[in-house]
This record gives structure tokens, C-alpha cells and sequence, in this order.
């Protein structure tokens, strides 16, 4: 009890000290880019220890008020414009493993309701980003641009604008593996051309309408991303 106690008490503190800086934030007490007092200043202006603090931030960036740059600080962010769902600043390993959990829940749904739903026009921007992944694999090369836009265009074909939103929001994120998964892909003989063939699976599912293929393929895909990237490597 003693422990769980501590936790709340730490959570009400960074409850306030969370209140305290977004109201000042969204009074306009601190300006657009503005960097925010360092961790040990806050701590002695709230009176509290720096993990409270830590906790504080971290919603602070959650909620998309504030962003971090790597050995300078926490600074505001212009609200509305950047980041619509509130996503924070990709940080941390941990950070990228949630974006692929978050990934393989929407996806593999998109992409069943694409094989459902796509359009012409639709199939089209597929087969545009299909392409450029084509060439680029050629070229033994790994283009997280054009990967980016193989994954929106289905999204896209839901017909569902949710979907597409969550992954134009989530695009930096997303970058951040792919180009991580690129050069991984890279170190193996054949890695560039099985993610190709990957891809044009999914596209052949959608063209052909069987939405539980388009979904299967889907999932399986990301996974394979994730695992070759989290997956302890043999010695």
C-alpha cells in the first residue's frame, strides 16, 4: 500500500504541475517555440521532484502542446496545425513498438475495406506507389516516401477518412520505422524484394476484392516489419 500510495501521490502532483503549464500554454504566457524552463527549474518552481516533472511533460507532449528536441529542452507547439490527433514526438524505442501495435489494429482493417470499396482512381495511386517501389528495388534501394504513400493510398481506398487522418498524423512517425525497416531490409540478400512482393500482394487482394486476403496480408506484413526490427538477432 505504501507503494501505491507514493504513485498517487506523484500523479497528483503532476496532475497540478500538467494543469498548471497547459493553462499557461493556452493563456499565452508562453509563445509559439518557445523553449520551457528545464526539467530541474520547473522542479524547483513547483516544488516537486524531476520524475513528477517528467510526468507532466510527457502529457504535455502527448496531447501535442508541447515537443522535444534532443539536448534542448521541451518547447511549445503551435496548436491545431501540426499534429490534429495530438500524437507527440516519436522519442524512444518504446514509442515506435506502440505506433506498429497501432498500426497492425487500423491496417489490416483498411485494407479489407479497400478490396471492398476502391475506386479506379484509388487503385490507381496504389499502383503509382507500387511502382516507384518497383524501381527502387531494382536499384537495390529502400524509398520510405513511396512506402508511406503505398499505406495511405489504401487507407484512402477505405473510403473511410479516419483512416486515412490517423495515418497523415502518425506520418513522421511512421517514417521513422520504415526507414529504420529499410536499412534492415538491406543487410540480407533478398530483403528488398520479398517486402516488394509483400506489397504487391496486397495490392493484387484489394484489385481482386477478397478483403480477407487484403487484411491477412496486411497484418502479416507489418508484423514481419516489426519482428525484423524487435526480433533478438541470433549470434
Amino acid at each position: 500500500m505504501t507503494m501505491l500510495n507514493g504513485l498517487n501521490v506523484r500523479r497528483s502532483l503532476s496532475d497540478t504541475v500538467f494543469e498548471r503549464i497547459q493553462k499557461a500554454i493556452k493563456s499565452g504566457a508562453y509563445g509559439v517555440d518557445e523553449r520551457l524552463p528545464t526539467e530541474h527549474a520547473l522542479a524547483a518552481e513547483f516544488q516537486v521532484s524531476r520524475p513528477v516533472i517528467r510526468d507532466a511533460l510527457q502529457r504535455l507532449r502527448d496531447q501535442g502542446l508541447i515537443y522535444s528536441r534532443r539536448g534542448s529542452g521541451s518547447f511549445v507547439r503551435e496548436q491545431g496545425i501540426r499534429e490534429p490527433l495530438g500524437f507527440g514526438q516519436m522519442e524512444n524505442l518504446s514509442d515506435l513498438q506502440h505506433c506498429y501495435d497501432f498500426r497492425l489494429t487500423i491496417e489490416p482493417k483498411a485494407a479489407a475495406l479497400a478490396a471492398e470499396r476502391r475506386s479506379e482512381e484509388a487503385l490507381q495511386k496504389i499502383r503509382t506507389a507500387l511502382s516507384l517501389l518497383r524501381d527502387a528495388t531494382n536499384r537495390q534501394l529502400h524509398r520510405s516516401d513511396a512506402d508511406f504513400m503505398f499505406h495511405l493510398s489504401i487507407a484512402q481506398a477505405s473510403a473511410n477518412p479516419y483512416f486515412a487522418t490517423a495515418m497523415q498524423a502518425l506520418e513522421d512517425h511512421i517514417a521513422v520505422g520504415m526507414k529504420l525497416h529499410g536499412l534492415s531490409l538491406k543487410s540480407t540478400a533478398d530483403g528488398l524484394e520479398h517486402v516488394f512482393v509483400e506489397h504487391t500482394a496486397v495490392y493484387q487482394s484489394i484489385l481482386d476484392r477478397d478483403a480477407a486476403r487484403a487484411g491477412e496480408l496486411m497484418r502479416a506484413h507489418l508484423q514481419g516489419s516489426r519482428d525484423r526490427l524487435f526480433a533478438p538477432r541470433s549470434r
